[in-house]
């Protein structure tokens, strides 16, 4: 009996000491780490989701095995159990030594190695280089060139050391074969693909990509037609779909844009309705520039919006919100807009991230915000600064948003994401005009010099009745203000044998400055200093010609006020222009007097592609003192300025060798219409009518007479044909004068060619 009570107290102790025991042997009482070379074995340890000591749990060795293979740093990883002791082998990813591209030859190693995310010294992934090859191949999308293929390759070095080699074929590009569309009604297919920057694919674009396929070019696209419409009063129209199909040989798109245009409205009434403190609507109605009976013009509601919010922003509101309400009358089809200024929420800029910009510095982009950081937060100037920055023309993109703070609810954060493009340009150029005869150019420029945001150029032209060469340089911020700076060297020759029966040399530079009133009124200031010189007088020339042979010297001040409400200033449309040009010579120099030019025009448009245009210019200079006006400071008319009339054909002329002496004041206008010649617009062709008129005045009083002059009015009609032929612009006009004077000289053609490549 004894013995059995023993036994079974033993098994008692057994049975209760064996839940202990099988505790710690779950323990994991040590845990080594295998195969690290650079990576320290604590660092390893850290990633896990077990310790020393801690139970032995399936689940968190799991946790343990997909936490280290996440960090990137391993290539492979294992883990096993060796009685308490876990066993954790680990195979490191190797280190970058370095980076080739083999294979490119349309985009530049630099553009691949700031589209990829991989450096020298950071560790491989496949996944990193997987990463890296998509947006190799999506580079070289948006360049139009589907067919590039990517293959990555690495080279085994010595220290777990690897050099990453990505061999690039490039495949042909991937042309926009055609454009169609589908639902417009108000405009044909010809005329949309001018509003859009994608191309179709001609012979002639070998320097543009604009006809290869990019999906984000096209994406843009639509943006341009929506604002293309809304521009024309088409306020319900809308873009149903973007197609691009690839063409069955793979060698370019058919790109189909589906439209609704919907109706054309025109403006209503205009109202304001105010919600703040101390400020009546009236003040602000002068701001409603918009006209009831007008097209409706989404962009000149967007121009009141920043009209109005600046306004309000000089009277000390801050804090604004102008939404504009509109309202759409469809039986009249009008729209009455009420512009809606409310009190926003007070919110100020934290401060403004610029990324991408790897050679323009940030004060060039951040000099064109109109908000800093601590401004109070404004929706319309930052629309107006990302406009701003757009401008610049830097930028293959330019993304501006704002998101809200992390450390303040009353904080935004500005972020711009840019894209820089080459800002260099070489071109030569050859070309032939009346007025110069054959010619050859040289021209350099940058206008991104060193990521300042300056401009500098140099051109050389060589032609058989001018030459010239010319050097500027311009800073656009200069002192950090919004004030233009540069400077100008320049030489010129030319040959006026034909005209005066002598030729004429300048040397000098200019010192400029100039800035902006307000958005439409700009202020330039100019200082000149040159030399001119009269020589190689023909022995037959005029006595009054020969009595100025020699040098003089030129040193003035000069300002010009232009008022600008053009919608462009290179193809204006609509819209009006004034200008004031005021000189004084005399400040040094040989040469003293005072001139002053005006000039002005009016633009119309007719129809979609018909303007009207009304120009005009007047001049008159007075000399100081008993000092002649030098016959190269004097007016001519004829050429470019007088169409019909042979360049200075119209001018007081010796009545002995014919030489014209020129004027001392005159005045010229224009009228004009340029209409399309029914030709498909690709081809580039324009027609225009015109009615030139104009006087010259009186020269220089001589003793002894013999000049023929008279003050009477010129009047010439014509037609010209403009091309925008693949070499450069082509200009033909055929003038007539109908109202001339006997001495004056004609020319019925005028014919002007030139191009840069």
């Amino acid at each position: 009996m004894g013995f059995v009570r023993k036994t079974a107290l033993v098994v008692g102790l057994l049975a209760a000491a064996a839940p202990a025991l099988a505790q710690d042997a779950g323990r994991v009482r040590q845990i080594v780490v295998q195969g690290t070379q650079r990576i320290e074995v604590e660092t390893v340890k850290s990633y896990m989701a077990i310790a020393e000591g801690d139970p032995y749990d399936p689940d968190r060795v799991d946790r343990s095995l997909k936490t280290l293979y996440n960090t990137g740093l391993f290539a492979d990883v294992a883990i096993r159990r060796e009685g308490d002791v876990m066993v954790v082998r680990v195979v490191e990813n190797p280190i970058i030594n370095r980076i080739a591209f083999e294979g490119n030859k349309r985009i530049k190693e630099e553009e691949l190695t700031q589209e990829t995310q991989l450096r020298p010294r950071v560790v491989y992934t496949r996944t990193k280089v997987q990463s890296d090859v998509k947006r190799i191949l999506d580079l070289y999308r948006r360049n139009g060139r589907f067919g590039a293929t990517v293959e990555p390759k690495i080279i085994q070095l010595e220290q777990n050391r690897v050099d990453l080699v990505f061999e690039i074929s490039e495949g042909e590009p991937t042309y926009v074969k055609r454009i169609n569309f589908v639902g417009n009604h108000k405009y044909d297919d010809s005329r949309l693909r001018e509003v859009l920057m994608t191309k179709e694919e001609r012979w002639y674009r070998f320097f543009s990509s604009d006809d290869t396929y990019d999906p984000d070019r096209v994406t843009y696209d639509r943006e341009l037609l929506r604002r293309y419409y809304l521009k024309h009063g088409y306020a319900d129209f809308r873009v149903v779909s973007a197609v691009s199909e690839l063409t069955p040989d793979r060698q370019g798109f058919f790109i189909t844009f589906t439209v609704e245009e919907g109706g054309r409205y025109k403006f209503g009434t205009a109202d304001l309705n105010v919600n703040l403190k101390d400020l009546k609507a009236e003040d602000l109605k002068p701001l409603l520039t918009s006209q009831p009976g007008e097209w409706y013009n989404a962009d000149q509601v967007e121009d009141i919006v920043q009209k109005l919010t600046d306004a309000l922003g000089s009277k000390g509101y801050a804090f604004v919100d102008v939404k504009p309400q509109v309202n759409r009358d469809v039986d009249n089809k009008t729209i009455n807009i009420t512009y809606d200024v409310q009190e926003g929420p007070r919110v100020y800029v934290e401060r403004i991230d610029i990324t991408g910009n790897v050679r323009t510095l940030d004060r060039v982009i951040r000099r064109e915000f109109k908000l800093v950081e601590g401004d109070a937060f404004n929706t319309a100037k930052l629309r107006r600064s990302r406009q701003r920055i757009k401008d610049l023309n830097f930028f293959e993109k330019a993304e501006v948003t704002n998101v809200p703070s992390e450390t303040a609810p009353d904080r935004t954060v500005i972020k711009v994401d840019v894209q820089e493009k080459s800002t260099g340009e070489l071109s030569f150029g050859v070309g032939w005009s009346t007025v110069a005869g054959p010619l050859i150019e040289v021209s350099m420029r940058e206008r991104n010099l060193l990521g300042r945001g300056q401009d500098v150029r140099a051109t050389a032209s060589i032609g058989t009745r001018q030459n010239q060469a010319v050097f500027s340089f311009t800073e656009p911020y200069f002192l950090d203000r919004e004030l233009s700076a540069g400077f100008d060297v320049f030489a010129t020759t030319r040959k006026l044998q034909t005209e005066s029966s002598y030729d004429a040399s300048s040397v000098g530079t200019s010192l400029r400055a100039g800035y902006s009133i307000h958005e439409n009124l700009r202020q330039d200031w100019k200082y000149t200093l040159k030399r001119d010189k009269v020589d190689n007088v023909d022995y037959t020339a005029s006595r009054f010609i020969k009595e100025q042979e020699g040098v003089a010297t030129l040193s003035s001040i000069q300002q010009t006020l232009l008022w600008d409400y053009r919608d462009s200033k290179v193809e204006p449309t609509e819209g009006y222009f004034f200008r004031v040009n005021n000189e004084f010579a005399g400040l040094g120099g040989s040469q003293r007097f005072v001139r002053n030019n005006v000039g002005a025009g009016q633009y119309f448009p007719l129809d979609e592609q018909v303007v009207l245009s009304l120009t005009g210019n007047a001049g008159i200079i007075t000399s100081i003192g008993d000092e002649k006006i030098r016959i190269t400071e004097r007016y001519f008319l004829g050429g470019d300025t007088l169409r019909g009339f042979a360049n200075a054909g119209v001018s007081p002329r010796d009545s002995a060798s014919g030489d014209a002496l020129g004027g001392l004041w005159q005045y010229t206008g224009t009228a004009q219409v340029k209409f399309p010649l029914g030709l498909p617009d690709e081809l580039g062709f324009g027609g225009q009518v015109f009615s030139d008129f104009g006087a010259i005045g009186n020269t220089e009083d001589y003793t002894g007479g013999g000049i023929q002059q008279s003050s009477s009015i010129r009047v010439s009609v014509g037609a010209g044909v403009t091309w925008k032929s693949p070499m450069g612009p082509v200009a033909v006009d055929l003038g007539i004068p109908i109202k001339k004077e006997s001495f004056d000289e004609r020319e019925l053609f005028r014919f002007n060619f030139g191009t840069r490549f």
